[in-house]
């Protein structure tokens, strides 16, 4: 009876043990809380609400300057200061946000979808038409994407819209390039093999088993250029090829206040730090989708 009652009890340990381990390896397998994650997003959701709703953030008109309100420092009547025409910085900033944002979006969305377009034709069909893509691939990708994004924006004008076309027409490429190693990888895979061995037509596993396998990391490398746009048109709008004046957009707002950074430090530094916290988070957010996609 004494042997029973052992073995009983050594049982009942052993499956205590092995579900304590159980809920151990469950809790790595959860994704641990980041402060850096969540103070990226954060940022990044404040920046959103800009976009959406910039009325809720500030009371000032980002276009009509202030009578006798020229270049004054942060304040707490003027939290980011004002510029050499009276205008809040802090609501100028805030109302570019829905220029710089839109404009980001829109150039990763003509991209994504070209560049995949591109690269799944390449990569299914094979042949002669993956060789011409990918030699028009590597003709873009030697350009250098200013010099690209200048030539495009010279034939379409100035403003927003045509920035974020050439800026997505830069991006292309890329695409085109990752989604053509993750389609040739996805088709050589057995359950592909599997598709096609069960009758499956070409179309109907490319759109069923290829595409929604081959599209997890350029998702995460689509979030990731966004922050590349935001970058590329805050460039352009600093050089003057952007959004015209008096547009609050945040390339245009550093190229305005380059003219008093030796005596109103805030009219560049303050947008500048937005674009540079705005573009980290996106990158640290992108790179945790990766990771997931992983």
């Amino acid at each position: 009876m004494a042997t029973l009652d052992t073995a009983q009890h050594q049982t009942g340990l052993d499956v205590s043990d092995r579900e304590t381990r159980d809920a151990q390896d469950a809790g790595r397998r959860l994704p641990r809380i980041q402060p850096e994650l969540l103070l990226a997003c954060l940022i990044l959701a404040v920046v959103v609400l800009w976009a959406l709703v910039p009325g809720v953030f500030t009371v000032y008109d980002p276009i009509q300057g202030l009578p006798g309100q020229h270049l004054r420092p942060p304040s707490a009547a003027h939290l980011l200061g004002t510029d050499s025409l009276g205008r809040d910085l802090y609501a100028r900033i805030v109302y570019g946000a829905v220029h710089s944002l839109s404009g980001a979006l829109a150039a990763v969305a003509i991209a994504f979808v070209a560049g995949t377009t591109l690269g799944v034709l390449a990569g299914s069909f094979g042949g002669r038409i993956e060789t011409v893509i990918m030699r028009l691939v590597d003709v873009m990708l030697s350009i250098p994407d200013l010099l690209l994004s200048l030539s495009i924006i010279v034939l379409l004008g100035f403003g927003t819209l045509n920035a974020a076309i050439a800026v997505g027409c830069t991006l292309i490429a890329k695409f085109a390039r990752l989604v053509r190693s993750e389609v040739v990888t996805v088709r050589r895979s057995e359950y592909v093999e599997a598709a096609f061995g069960s009758g499956g037509t070409f179309f109907k596993v490319l759109w069923r088993h290829i595409l929604p396998n081959s599209l997890t990391s350029v998702i995460a490398f689509a979030a990731l250029q966004a922050g590349w746009a935001i970058l590329q048109l805050a460039t352009l709008g600093f050089l003057g090829y952007g959004a015209p004046p008096p547009t609050p957009e945040w390339g245009l707002l550093i190229a305005e206040g380059r003219n008093y950074i030796a005596t109103a430090w805030w009219l560049t530094t303050a947008p500048g730090l937005v674009v540079v916290l705005v573009v980290v988070s996106i990158n640290r957010i992108s790179r945790t989708i990766g990771s997931i996609g992983k």
